[in-house]
């Protein structure tokens, strides 16, 4: 179980502690770091810079595309809105205007059939006129005929027209 001596001591010798290897190493460390700072630190970090940098510039043209989105959006919501007022209003302007065009016929038709029915009543009337002067003429023609037989002479026309105008005047009365 034990190490013999001379094991032991080899062991040593291998673990034993040089100080030129200590300074030796440091100058290395020191050399490595240094060689890092400029050949390697400034060039990742360039890189890491710009990859950052058009992250960032990435991320701001999605923020601005957004609001460009949410802009388009707004403007697309009140011309839908300003459409669908417009569209109410022509309907509105539609079936006013067709109320308006009613009432305009309807007044017409109510003109033209007062007019139908005055001008009938007018016909009625002449053709009234026109019966009675022909009743007029026929009673006359047989007051003429009446007369001439009963007085079996012929009346001169002042006497014919006085008992025309006289029987006229009594039939017109009852």
């Amino acid at each position: 179980m034990g190490m013999t001596l001379m094991e032991a001591g080899a062991t040593l010798q291998l673990v034993n502690i040089n100080p030129s290897t200590i300074i030796f190493t440091l100058i290395n460390t020191l050399i490595i770091l240094l060689l890092y700072r400029f050949l390697l630190h400034k060039p990742v970090m360039k890189i890491l810079d710009a990859r950052k940098e058009k992250i960032n510039s990435e991320m701001k043209a999605a923020e601005d595309a957004q609001a460009q989105a949410e802009a388009v959006k707004a403007e697309y919501d009140a011309k839908l809105k300003e459409s669908k007022e417009e569209a109410a209003q022509i309907v509105s302007n539609a079936v006013k205007r067709a109320g308006e065009r009613e009432n305009q016929i309807i007044a017409e038709a109510q003109q033209e059939a007062a007019d139908l029915k005055k001008k009938a009543e007018e016909s009625i009337e002449l053709e009234k006129k026109k019966a009675i002067n022909e009743i007029k003429d026929q009673i006359s023609d047989i007051v003429i005929m009446a007369s001439e037989k009963v007085c079996e002479k012929e009346i001169s026309k002042a006497d014919n027209e006085a008992l025309i105008d006289k029987f006229i005047a009594e039939v017109g009365n009852e």
